[in-house]
Order: structure tokens, then sequence, then C-alpha cells
């Protein structure tokens, strides 16, 4: 595994709320996001552009004026942002060092780059996902996750956050959306064709009118508490699969 050192990267800008920018040239492969409150933007680039927010994690502890932070897998910051950045085969690396009192971060990724985020720290915030074409992998315990314009394949799994948002007009399945404590909020195209699957173990599931599904007997259950639905949204196409053990599942209509 080699280290990508910000002397040759880091580019530094002062504007209001976000202070510092670190740019990568990679528009292919794999991303690996472990921030605890980060938002991750698709766009037409060539380069992962990286900054920070100014206006949060600013307290500043003076014993450690002069001192930098280590975590217990000896990673450095070499982003000047806090983080590090590290590179294995097709593989990028974004891992932040602390885990209280840090900055809100907002990564531009490349459309065709495929995006994993995994936290399980307690200090987790939310993770939102903007305009975001390529395929998404998302592995939280305390995160909240937020889904704006999404258009798939993604694989996401909250433990103690809820997960909503939006897909795009043209989504790509499969699609599994998962959160056991908290709810599933999610809008759809009217027009999406879905195999559906919707299922809580103790809540409840409401759906936009404007849905007409049809229903397959065989894949949904009458259950003593909660629901099981399995069926087609305009004939079927791909999968959509949102479950909510402990929470409720909300579907509308973009």
């Amino acid at each position: 595994m080699k280290k990508i050192y910000f002397s040759l990267l880091l580019f530094l800008c002062f504007h209001p709320g976000w202070s510092q920018e670190f740019k990568l040239a990679r528009n292919t492969g794999k991303l690996v996001v472990q921030m605890g409150h980060v938002t991750i933007e698709g766009y037409a680039g060539k380069e992962i552009v990286l900054t920070s927010s100014s206006e949060k994690g600013t307290d500043i502890d003076q014993r450690a004026v002069g001192l930098k932070p280590i975590n217990s897998q000896g990673l450095d910051d070499n982003t000047g942002l806090g983080i590090s950045l590290t590179e294995s085969a097709n593989v990028i690396t974004l891992k932040q060092i602390k885990k209280i009192n840090t900055p809100e971060y907002h990564i531009m990724v490349p459309n065709g780059m495929m995006v994993s985020y995994r936290y399980e720290s307690q200090y987790g915030n939310t993770v939102t996902f903007i305009n975001f074409e390529s395929e998404i992998e998302v592995s939280a315990v305390y995160n909240s996750v937020v889904l704006n314009n999404v258009t798939g394949p993604m694989t996401v799994k909250s433990v103690y956050g809820s997960v909503e948002g939006s897909l795009s007009a043209s989504p790509k399945g499969p699609i599994s959306i998962v959160s056991v404590y908290g709810h599933c909020d999610m809008t759809l195209p009217l027009t999406i064709k879905a195999d559906l699957r919707l299922s809580t173990s103790y809540g409840e599931i409401y759906v936009a009118p404007a849905f007409k599904i049809d229903v397959d007997s065989d894949s949904s259950h009458d259950q003593e508490f909660g629901e099981k639905i399995g069926g087609k949204l305009n004939g079927g196409g791909l999968l959509l699969d949102l479950t909510s053990s402990y929470g409720k599942i909300y579907l509308r209509k973009k």
C-alpha cells in the first residue's frame, strides 16, 4: 500500500464555509470513505475533490498545539485536512484520523467511480449522497443516510440511523435499503419498473396512492407484528428492497 503525500496534491483555498481543499486526479476505480460527517456528490469531472468546513470542529485543544493526532492503525494526516489517504491497487481510501470534534467534509467524486462508505463510531453524523450516478455501498452503525437524486445500484444499511432520499429518473438495480432501528423514507419516479419488497417487523408501511402495486400473495404475509409485502410496480423490473426492522417505511412519488 502506498501513501499519497499532500505536498504533491494539496491545494488550499479560502472562502466562507469551506476553508481547505485537496485534489487527486482519479476518475475510475473504487473510493472507500470512512468519515463521520460527509456529503458525497457526483459530478462530470476527473478529480476527487475533498473540502472541509471551517465553521465546524473549530475548538482547539491548546494542549495539543504542536502535536499531531494518531490512531490505532498508525495512519497519518497526509491531506492537511485531518484525513489519511491511501491507495492499494485500484482502491482509494479516505479515513478520518480523529473521531471527536471533527469538521463536516464534502467530496466531489467523478461519475463512474464506485463509493463504499463505512463507519462504526458512535460519533457518526449524517452521510449524504447527492446526484450520484454510480454504485453505492453504505455500512453504518450510528449515521443517518440521505440519498438525494441517486441512481444505483446500491446497498445501504444503517443500524441506528434512518435512511431517506430520492431516486433519479432512471434508477439501476439492485437496490437494497435497510434501517434496523430507524425509518426508511424514499421518493421514487412514478414510472419506475420494479420488483418491490417492503418489510418491517414492528412498524408500518405507507405508500403513495399513485403507486399501483401488483401484490404477490406468495411473497406477502399478514403478520401479528409488522408487515411484509412483495409485488411489482409497472410490470416489474429492477429489484427494490426496503427494510426497517423496528421503524416505519414510507414510499413517496416523485
